[in-house]
């Protein structure tokens, strides 16, 4: 089974910066999506973005501009940087890992293998 491996989070000031950090490991494809989904207390998990082992990606308007998703194939690691956080952006941050890149969107139910999750604080 594929195993994902959450780091990075923690206390962020409002306007402030942080970078999140997935690596996946036994993955035996070349071909996968990985993506990153958020949760709010008493709301549903929404996708944030996603990319796929070919490069392509999609992001969530409320974050685009703001927030970078980026995958180092190499060390099959995903980062979500995120720039100019705002409270709403607090949560809890989930990986998400498909072994196909017709995963590619914000449908949990499409991606197979999930992170533990990592906290996001944002307060002053």
């Amino acid at each position: 089974q594929v195993k994902l491996v959450e780091s990075g989070g923690g206390l962020v000031q409002p306007g402030g910066s942080t970078r999140l950090s997935c690596t996946a490991y036994r993955v035996t494809s070349a071909y996968y999506t990985l993506g990153w989904f958020r949760q709010a207390p008493g709301k549903e998990r929404e996708g944030i973005s996603c990319i796929g082992s070919d490069g392509h990606s999609i992001t969530a308007d409320s974050v685009k501009g703001r927030f970078t998703i980026s995958i180092d194939i190499a060390k099959q690691t995903v980062h979500l940087q995120m720039n100019n956080v705002r409270p709403e952006d607090a949560g809890d941050y989930y990986c998400a890992f498909s072994p196909a890149l017709s995963a590619l969107g914000f449908s949990a139910r499409s991606y197979d293998y999930w992170g533990q999750g990592t906290q996001v604080t944002v307060s002053s």
